[in-house]
């Protein structure tokens, strides 16, 4: 087995989860598992996809799939169903990747690609994107949300935690809001968050468990390297 290559077993969870399946409308898809590999080799290597070894067949036909199937939720839908997550805690945070001016292109992708306005616009300036994630208590990812970078932490502290049901929730001081306390408190979770220096009444939190926070830390800087 080459050194990027899925195992059998891994194979075996997610294979029934991909299109192009004899009981599926249209053309069958023999090669998911070599497309699977070709991915894999993109994401481990982090090469440009004009690289991608001829074994996996023409590299803009592999980029064209796999874009295909982001726009379509396969992706995500093999992350849902593979999940386990710990959730006696989770975490909420943010990253900003800055993007070289010529990542813009047209203008009239720039919302698309979640790329943020400077002041001298998108092709005077560096562009920026926000990768706004949530981890569980083993700092696995739960959900990621990509906006501008301009976008403040809390406009996605709610979309973060959407439909989990954690015991506590951690985050730093940007996601200290009235309203996204409550929601917490409202799934009988503890919001473990440190209170801004303007707030009248600051809140105590489990300071042991704050600080188990760098675990998305860690997590960012793994997606980064």
């Amino acid at each position: 087995m080459r050194r990027y290559a899925i195992r059998d077993d891994q194979w075996e969870r997610i294979e029934p989860l991909l299109p192009g399946k004899k009981a599926d409308p249209g053309r069958t898809a023999a090669d998911n598992r070599l497309f699977i590999d070709a991915v894999l080799w993109i994401g481990r290597t982090g090469a440009p996809w004009r690289d991608l070894p001829e074994r996996f067949g023409k590299w803009n036909s592999v980029y064209q799939r796999f874009n295909r199937w982001a726009q379509k939720g396969v992706w995500e839908r093999v992350f849902t169903v593979l999940q386990d997550p710990d959730l006696e805690w989770m975490m909420v945070d943010s990253t900003t990747v800055r993007a070289h001016q010529c990542a813009a292109g047209q203008k009239t992708n720039a919302t698309a690609e979640a790329l943020g306005r400077s002041r001298g616009g998108f092709l005077k300036r560096v562009s920026s994107t926000k990768v706004h994630a949530a981890v569980d208590a083993l700092g696995n990812p739960l959900r990621f949300i990509l906006t501008p970078g301009q976008r403040t932490d809390i406009t996605q502290a709610k979309p973060l935690v959407m439909g989990f049901k954690p015991g506590a929730v951690i985050g730093d001081k940007g996601f200290d809001s009235d309203r996204f306390i409550a929601y917490i408190e409202a799934l009988e979770a503890e919001a473990v968050i440190p209170s801004k220096k303007n707030r009248i009444i600051q809140r105590e939190i489990d300071t042991n468990l704050y600080a188990d926070r760098n675990k998305i830390e860690r997590f960012f800087n793994r997606i980064k390297h």
